[in-house]
């Protein structure tokens, strides 16, 4: 059977994703970053929540906007907020808590990628949003950003499972009740105390 010339055939490029492997990237990473800060090692727990916080504010502010805006307009969410940066303030918290646990690993390990990622992850973002940074710039930095980002997971398989989990003491500590922490400081000064005068 011949088709006629003007007949239209929608058919995917070899090795092009489709919109549902799309998706399942973005849930997929979106999951891997909320296990990360679930099992991430920050000693104030304040900031933990706060960045666990903004996972949970980005993750129901993609699906959201997924739901409701792209799929409607047949568009996957990467494609949405390309074309659509108010949608950045719906999915940009995720990234928000993706830029403080690099700045973490940046602070912690001294990571020369972690510490360009947490500026180029929010210029990215912001630019996209305010409109302020043309395409070839955002372009140069998103490449930019994932080759970092390639570099920065790599990294973490090398790092040294003892170097990962950190000062345990930490956590013990800020477990005590508060006349327990001023007892144990108060015995820990005098011992300094003794060992300084030998």
């Amino acid at each position: 059977m011949q088709l006629p010339l003007n007949a239209s055939c929608e058919c995917q490029a070899v090795g092009e994703p489709t919109e549902s492997a799309t998706v399942y990237r973005g849930v997929y990473g979106a999951c891997g970053l909320g296990l990360s800060l679930y099992l991430i090692h920050i000693y104030v727990t304040e900031i933990k929540r706060a960045l666990q916080a903004l996972w949970v504010i980005g993750a129901v502010g993609s699906l959201g906007t997924y739901a409701t805006l792209a799929q409607p307009a047949g568009k996957s969410l990467g494609e949405y907020v390309v074309e659509n940066p108010t949608a950045v303030w719906f999915v940009g918290p995720l990234f928000a808590a993706l830029t403080g646990l690099v700045f973490k690993e940046g602070l912690c390990y001294g990571k020369l990628e972690a510490g360009i990622l947490t500026f180029i992850i929010p210029s990215v973002l912001l630019g996209h949003l305010t409109g302020l940074m043309d395409e070839g710039t955002k372009l140069t930095l998103l490449g930019l950003w994932m080759a970092l980002f390639v570099v920065f997971a790599g990294r973490k398989f090398t790092q040294p499972i003892k170097d990962d989990i950190g000062d345990k003491s930490v956590f013990i500590f800020n477990a005590l009740s508060q006349e327990e922490k001023a007892a144990l400081v108060e015995k820990l000064e005098e011992q300094n105390y003794s060992q300084n005068l030998n």
